[in-house]
C-alpha cells in the first residue's frame, strides 16, 4: 500500500479530497494536512486521515513525515506564498520524494529547476479544456501516454469518407484503429469491424500522423479516391503498354477531369520509345506531372516510394501491368485502389456494375462503389446472378446498399436473375465493374474453369474497365 500525503488549502483541495474519496483506490491511503476550516469536504472515506497542521511549518510538516513513509505529495494550495515555503519545507526533510504542485497563479517560476516536481497549470488545463469543446477539434489524452496527443478521440460523422468501411481496408501506418464506441459499448475492432456514422473511434499513433488522420475522418464522401489518398498514379509499361499509352493517359485525365482538386503523376518505366514518350510530354501541365524511369530500379521500392511521396490514392494501369506480381502485392500491401483500363473507354461508360459476391466483400466496397458513381454522374446497379436462384440469404446486403443510397441520395438498381454471373457480364456495354481487390488474382490460371469464384476471372476480360477495391478482410491484424 502507498502512503500520500496531501497538504490542503482551498477549493479546488477541497473537491480533489472529495474526489479521492469517491473514486477508492484500495492499494492507496491518504493523510491530508490542512490548517484552514472548510478546506476539506464533511465526509471522507475510510482510507483517508485528516491531520490538523500548518503545512508552511517545517517542524509539522518533519513530525509527520517522519513518523509515516510517504511516496507521493500533493501541494493544493491557495497562496503561492503557503505552496513555496511548503515546497522548500518538503526539500529539507526528504529532497528525492516525488511531488506534484497545483500552480494556480500562473507563475512559471514556481517550481522551476526543481527535480522530481510534476506542475500542474490550472490556467493550461482549464485553457486545453475550453479548446476541447470548441467543434472540429479533435479530443487528445491528456494525462495519458505521452499525453502530447499520440492518444486521440474521433467522432465519425455521416457523410465522412471513413463511414461504411471495413478496419483492414484502410492502411494505417504509424497509427492504428484502437477501439470503436458504438451504443453506449466498447469493440475491440478485427480487420473485419465496419465503421459506421456516429462511432467513436479511439486511435493511437504518433501525433502528426494522427492530426492528419482526424482530417482524413472528416472529410466527406465524394473526394474520390480518398481516404485511399488523395491523387492518381499511372503506371504505364513500355514493353507491355506500347502504343495503348496514350489512349491510357487520354482516359486517366478524363477521370481526373471529373474529380475535385486532384493532380496525375505518370510513371514509365522500360522506356523503348523515345517518340512516344515526347507524345506523353506533351500532356503535362500543372496537374499532371510525367516520370520517366531510365535505370534499372526495383519495381516495387519505385512505386511504393511514388505512391507514399505524392500521397497516391488510385493506381491506373493495364491488366498485363497489374497482372506482374511486383506491381499487384506492392499496390495490395499499400491499400489503394486500382483502375484497370478495358477496351472500352471511361468517356463512353454509363453505368457501375457491382457483381454479387460474399457479404463481407459486398460491404466493404460499397461506400467506394457509391463514391466514384456520383464522382462519375453514373448509375449504379448491383447484380445479383445466380445459377441456383438462392437470392433470399443476401436480403442483408441489399438492405445495406438500399441505405447507403439514402445516405448518398443516389438510386441504385438492384437485379436478381437465375443465370450465370461471367456470361452475363461478357453481354453488358459500357459498364464500369466494381470488384473487391483480394491478394489473391491471378492471370491465365488453368484451373479457373473448375472456379465457381469471381475473382478467378476478373483479370481475363477485358471488355470493361474495372475498379478494384482494397478487402482484406481475413487478414490477421
Amino acid at each position: 500500500m502507498k502512503n500520500i500525503l496531501i497538504l490542503a488549502d482551498g477549493s479546488v483541495a477541497k473537491h480533489f479530497v472529495s474526489w479521492i474519496g469517491r473514486k477508492r483506490v484500495a492499494e492507496n491511503r491518504y493523510y491530508v494536512t490542512c490548517f484552514n476550516e472548510g478546506a476539506t469536504p464533511e465526509k471522507m472515506g475510510k482510507n483517508i486521515t485528516l491531520i490538523k497542521a500548518d503545512p508552511t511549518s517545517y517542524a509539522r510538516i518533519k513530525e509527520i513525515m517522519e513518523s509515516v513513509k510517504f511516496s507521493d505529495v500533493f501541494i493544493v494550495m491557495e497562496r503561492k506564498e503557503d505552496a513555496v515555503y511548503t515546497l522548500k519545507n518538503i526539500r529539507l526533510v526528504d529532497s528525492k520524494i516525488r511531488i506534484v504542485l497545483l500552480n494556480s497563479w500562473d507563475d512559471p517560476q514556481v517550481g522551476k529547476d526543481e527535480q522530481n516536481l510534476t506542475v500542474l497549470n490550472v490556467d493550461e488545463l482549464m485553457a486545453a479544456h475550453l479548446y476541447d469543446q470548441l467543434p472540429n477539434v479533435p479530443v487528445i489524452a491528456q494525462n495519458v501516454g505521452l499525453g502530447k496527443g499520440e492518444i486521440m478521440e474521433v467522432y465519425v460523422p455521416f457523410g465522412s469518407t471513413f463511414a461504411f468501411r471495413h478496419v483492414g481496408s484502410i492502411l494505417q501506418r504509424k497509427w492504428k484503429v484502437a477501439a470503436i464506441y458504438r451504443d453506449e459499448k466498447q469493440i475491440i475492432p478485427t480487420s473485419a469491424t465496419m465503421i459506421r456514422p456516429n462511432d467513436m473511434l479511439l486511435l493511437l499513433g504518433k501525433p502528426m500522423v494522427l492530426d492528419g488522420v482526424y482530417r482524413m475522418i472528416n472529410k466527406r464522401i465524394g473526394l474520390f479516391p480518398e481516404p485511399f489518398g488523395k491523387d492518381l498514379y499511372l503506371l504505364l509499361d513500355g514493353q507491355r503498354d506500347g502504343t495503348h499509352s496514350i489512349r491510357y493517359l487520354e482516359e486517366s485525365i478524363y477521370l481526373l477531369d471529373n474529380l475535385e482538386e486532384k493532380s496525375l503523376y505518370v510513371r514509365i518505366i522500360n522506356p523503348n520509345d523515345f517518340a512516344l514518350i515526347e507524345k506523353l510530354r506533351t500532356f503535362e501541365s500543372d496537374r499532371v506531372t510525367i516520370m520517366v524511369c531510365y535505370e534499372d530500379q526495383d519495381l516495387m521500392q519505385l512505386m511504393e516510394f511514388d505512391i507514399q511521396e505524392y500521397d497516391i490514392g488510385l493506381v491506373l494501369n493495364s491488366i498485363e501491368t497489374f497482372a506482374s506480381e511486383e506491381v499487384q502485392s506492392t499496390v495490395y500491401a499499400l491499400r489503394k485502389l486500382v483502375y484497370l483500363f478495358g477496351d472500352q473507354r471511361l468517356v463512353d461508360i454509363k453505368e457501375c456494375v457491382i457483381l454479387m459476391d460474399e457479404r463481407e466483400k459486398m460491404e466493404s466496397i460499397s461506400a467506394t462503389a457509391f463514391d466514384i458513381a456520383e464522382s462519375l454522374s453514373m448509375k449504379l446497379c448491383l447484380c445479383d446472378f445466380d445459377p441456383e436462384g438462392e437470392f433470399d440469404h443476401r436480403k442483408t446486403v441489399y438492405e445495406h446498399y438500399e441505405t447507403l443510397g439514402h445516405i448518398f441520395d443516389m438510386e441504385i438498381t438492384i437485379t436478381q436473375r437465375v443465370s450465370n454471373p461471367v456470361r452475363e457480364l461478357s453481354g453488358m456495354e459500357k459498364v464500369l465493374q466494381i470488384a473487391p481487390f483480394e491478394k489473391s488474382l491471378k492471370k491465365d490460371n488453368p484451373l479457373k474453369y473448375l472456379s465457381m469464384k469471381l475473382k478467378d476471372f476478373l483479370l481475363d476480360t477485358h471488355k470493361h474497365p474495372k475498379l478494384l477495391v482494397p478487402y482484406a478482410i481475413s487478414d490477421i491484424q
